[in-house]
């Protein structure tokens, strides 16, 4: 993971220790971390960010939860991948998500190993669906008369 390639992660969580600690933890590693503290400011955070990868959501947070982000997330940007992090994980909800595009679900704590994986993924993912879809778009190009 030395020569891993930049990753833009937004990290969206109600509860401030965590986001700060998380944050920090995810900066050391190399990852270039926004953070917003509810739904709203995800939101908000999503039309200035335009280079994010991953969303790492808290699924349960007041005002909008994080279902509800996660398909105004995948409506507006349908390619940008949302890894589910929660402490209150239900198998229903570990279900919704995914059915709503989820990339995976996670609980609170995880271990980072398995959280940075998960990102590394969610990201590959993401670069492997925009590099179809450049090269379809290339290959239309190519067929126009």
């Amino acid at each position: 993971m030395n020569e891993s390639p930049a990753v833009n992660v937004l990290l969206v969580d109600d509860e401030a220790a965590f986001l700060e600690t998380l944050s920090k933890r995810l900066a050391r590693r190399g990852l270039k971390v926004e953070t917003a503290c509810d739904g709203a400011a995800a939101l908000e955070a999503l039309g200035h960010c335009q280079a994010l990868d991953v969303v790492i959501l808290d699924v349960k947070m007041p005002g909008l939860s994080g279902l509800e982000v996660l398909q105004r997330i995948k409506a507006a940007r349908p390619l940008l991948e949302v890894v589910l992090l929660t402490g209150h994980a239900t198998l229903e909800g570990a279900v919704d998500g995914m059915r709503l595009g989820a990339f995976d679900y996670l609980m609170k704590p995880c271990e980072m190993d398995d959280l940075l994986a998960k990102i590394f993924e969610a990201k590959a993912r993401k670069d492997e669906q925009e590099r179809k879809i450049g090269a379809a778009e290339a290959l239309c190009r190519e067929q126009q008369p």
